[in-house]
């Protein structure tokens, strides 16, 4: 039991030290919507500081199938400009309850996933408005 609340302890910490990257690739990005990207927190974790456009992919396809949520990536911009890891459109990712995000507006006009690096975990998901 000790070693499982240990384990748990040091996963906790590494997420929250999950920094986002910004590469100077997000330049010419609206001042509003890059403002959105830098004042997001982790849903489960309000204090440590969530994503960024560079862990960004747009996922505007939802559904829910046995009580869990899933997204599919539907963005198909290219990954050089944006440097981050390609994922391909049509992949689904399940979102754990506590990293939907809904306590924020999100002002980008899709649904958003952010991943962190390796791509096999969620860390967010914030739904697109709605029209």
């Amino acid at each position: 039991m000790k070693r499982i609340i240990l384990g748990l302890s040091i996963f906790g910490c590494l997420i929250a030290a999950v920094n986002a990257r910004d590469l100077g690739q997000w330049e010419a990005v609206d001042p509003g919507i890059r403002q959105w990207y830098q004042a997001l927190m982790q849903p489960d974790v309000p204090n440590a500081s969530c994503c960024g456009e560079a862990d960004a992919y747009w996922a505007d396809d939802v559904h829910v199938r046995d009580s869990k949520t899933y997204v599919t990536v539907t963005d198909d911009r290219p990954d050089e400009p944006l440097r981050r890891p390609h994922v391909v459109v049509g992949t689904e990712i399940e979102i754990p309850n506590n990293k939907l995000k809904w306590d924020k507006a999100n002002p980008t006009g899709h649904g958003i996933v952010f991943l962190s690096r390796p791509v096999t975990y969620s860390v967010t998901f914030s739904p697109g408005a709605s029209d």
